[in-house]
């Protein structure tokens, strides 16, 4: 695995035309931000770990965290590794009895555990250099950037004109006026597994912080 950035959740945002939530993760030293699109109920599970909201009986990820210290395990952080065919993959990595697990699991419920456990996410540096934005730039720009991050002479050319041209669309289309989106989707599927939620109070899971 090559070099891990620490992340955080920028915002869980709408888009106004399909109303699918794109989480934003934001990489502070490379002012780089990572859009995955989500599922609405990870979305609510993401909300609510991060207002604190009292819930009456355990969610699956607030059972998935006692289970963990029921078992006297830890978990120490989390970590998207890779994109593969448009889609994120990412793994829990938990301490038990000296013994460091690696857990297959998807973006959405690893960074939903993390919050709750209050962990560190951390994002694989070729991640990054595939589907991180600087919302900042103007989109075309973008190359001449991220030559600043490479370590290497041949990552020089990452993005063409059909990306930029999947960035465009993306722009036209989402309420998001600080950050961006590469198409790319969390684990639980392709955007098209993802139901569009059309309930009139989508707003509430429009959550910047």
């Amino acid at each position: 695995m090559s070099e891990l950035f620490e992340v955080t959740v920028d915002s869980i945002r709408v888009s106004l035309t399909t109303q699918q939530r794109v989480l934003i993760l934001h990489e502070p030293k490379n002012e780089l931000y990572l859009p995955i699109w989500i599922g609405s109920f990870e979305a609510e599970s993401i909300v609510i770990a991060l207002q604190g909201i009292e819930v009456s009986r355990p969610q699956p990820h607030d059972l998935l965290k006692n289970v963990i210290a029921a078992l006297d395990g830890k978990l120490r952080n989390v970590v998207l590794s890779k994109i593969q065919d448009d889609t994120f993959y990412s793994f829990l990595v938990l301490e038990s009895q000296g013994n460091e697990i690696l857990v297959d699991s998807r973006p959405s419920d690893a960074i939903s555990l993390a919050i709750r456990c209050k962990v560190p996410i951390f994002v694989d540096k070729t991640v990054l250099l595939s589907a991180g934005i600087q919302p900042e730039k103007d989109i075309r720009e973008l190359n001449s950037a991220k030559k600043n991050f490479a370590a290497e002479p041949d990552q020089e050319e990452f993005v063409d004109d059909a990306k930029l041209n999947i960035f465009d669309d993306f722009l036209k289309n989402i309420d998001l006026p600080d950050s961006g989106e590469t198409g790319k989707s969390d684990r639980s599927g392709k955007q098209d597994n993802e139901k569009k939620d059309t309930d009139s109070n989508s707003d509430d899971l429009l959550f910047p912080i």
